[in-house]
């Protein structure tokens, strides 16, 4: 059983959740707006949304860092992590499941 998240790991959660979330939008927006349908809303409503969601993954990342003390090369990934698309999603769950989302002992 894992232990359970620290405060800082939850926001760092909810944070990567949010930016998958928004980057998923933006591409279906991406999608619409230059495929068949050519329709631009997708991308005026995710676009700003995803770039706020961006900014919060990285303000979320470092202060996740610092309190829960993360090596430099977790750092490093979180941050690389959300520049491809959806990838926040599976290196939060990694994260969990090693314990670096939890309080340490």
């Amino acid at each position: 059983m894992s232990r359970p998240l620290a405060p800082a790991g939850r926001l760092f959660a909810v944070a990567a959740f949010i930016e998958g979330f928004t980057w998923a939008g933006l591409l279906i927006g991406m999608f619409l707006k230059y495929g068949p349908v050519a329709n631009e809303l997708g991308v005026k409503i995710f676009g700003p949304l995803h770039g706020g969601a961006f900014l919060f993954y990285v303000v979320a990342t470092v202060l996740s860092a610092l309190r829960l003390r993360w090596p430099w090369w977790a750092t490093l990934l979180a941050l690389i992590a959300a520049v491809p698309p959806l990838v926040t999603v599976p290196l939060e769950m990694w994260f969990r499941r090693i314990g670096l989302l939890s309080a340490r002992a």
